[in-house]
């Protein structure tokens, strides 16, 4: 375990940039954790693109917020104990690549790079929903599914610097493949990709063919995005509700997993889906409720949405960028 002590204040501010397989987000963020700016755009899908998209972000934020002092890289992917190398990151495209030194020589501001889910349970343990929680989780749902750990203030990372992967946990053997290697990972079928997967899957076997979606995409179902089935669902369709409703039912079943090995006593919902978890947040707690062993006869970990939302990643790694001041 490493102790993450709180942020020191300073008055400088730093950028948090938040590297996901489908955007990238950079943030201006003050020592109070509040984003002050913000820059959106796809992720580049070869290294050169994505080193230029980050280099070009930092320089747009700096230009406008001269007192940037330093910049941290929340990344979706696999790192090194030195936390500077990607060993390997499913939806990116860095392959045992020092990203600092990658980076320093063009930014030419200090560089800290984290986990995604670690950097965002940093920001809800010092700034949302997990201030004050002794054990606790994270389970991030975006393109796929993150997760952190914590107890008593510190992250566990494990013993080569990992853990904890929930989203690759086998729950279909032989099931969807998984940009990882593997095939039936909890994320194939729990995730914002996850999403787009069953309805794939539904068009298919050409369900509800009155629906909203089937009518729209069936002739192009590549071209369904995760929102245009969350729409539908808020809109009543019935192809819409019941994608979401398998999507929480899968959640369900994950986070009985967490519950199961790790015990803790809160388990927080980041990523950016989690900012649709009023759809599909009963569904799951009622799946996770069923699915534990000891099911009536144990305390279940309280299960909510990230106070920080999907800005959770960006938040966290800009204060971890504020200690690289001292």
């Amino acid at each position: 375990m490493h102790d993450q002590e709180a942020p020191a204040e300073h008055s400088q501010l730093t950028i948090g940039m938040d590297i996901g397989g489908t955007n990238l987000r950079a943030a201006v963020i003050d020592a109070d954790g509040a984003i002050v700016d913000l820059e959106k755009l796809p992720t580049p899908s070869e290294a050169p693109a994505l080193e230029d998209t980050i280099a070009r972000v930092v320089d747009t934020l700096r230009a406008r917020h001269p007192k940037v002092g330093a910049v941290g890289l929340a990344i979706a992917g696999f790192l090194a104990p030195d936390l500077r190398t990607v060993r390997f990151a499913p939806h990116l495209p860095w392959e045992d690549v020092d990203v600092v030194a990658r980076l320093e020589n063009r930014i030419k501001l200090p560089i800290v790079v984290e986990h995604d889910a670690n950097a965002a349970a940093i920001g809800e343990h010092h700034r949302g929903a997990a201030q004050g929680v002794g054990t606790w989780a994270l389970f991030a749902i975006g393109t796929g599914v993150g997760g952190a750990l914590m107890h008593d203030g510190e992250l566990y990372r494990g013993s080569f610097g990992t853990a904890p992967e929930f989203g690759h946990i086998t729950v279909v053997p032989g099931g969807r493949a998984c940009p990882c290697g593997k095939r039936g990972c909890l994320e194939r079928y729990c995730s914002g990709s996850a999403l787009q997967l069953a309805a794939h899957d539904r068009i298919a076997q050409r369900a509800y063919p009155e629906s909203v979606l089937f009518t729209r995409f069936h002739r192009q179902p590549e071209e369904i995005s995760g929102r245009h089935i969350v729409k539908a669902a808020r809109d009543g369709d019935e192809l819409g509700l019941e994608i979401v409703r398998d999507v929480g039912e899968w959640l369900g079943r994950g986070l009985a997993m967490v519950q199961d090995i790790l015990d803790p006593e809160l388990i927080v919902l980041g990523g950016g889906v989690s900012a649709d978890a009023d759809l599909f947040l009963d569904t799951a707690r009622a799946e996770m409720a069923k699915s534990i062993v000891g099911q009536g006869r144990r305390p279940l970990a309280r299960v909510i949405p990230a106070e920080l939302g999907g800005d959770a990643g960006m938040i966290g790694v800009a204060l971890l960028a504020a200690q690289a001041l001292d």
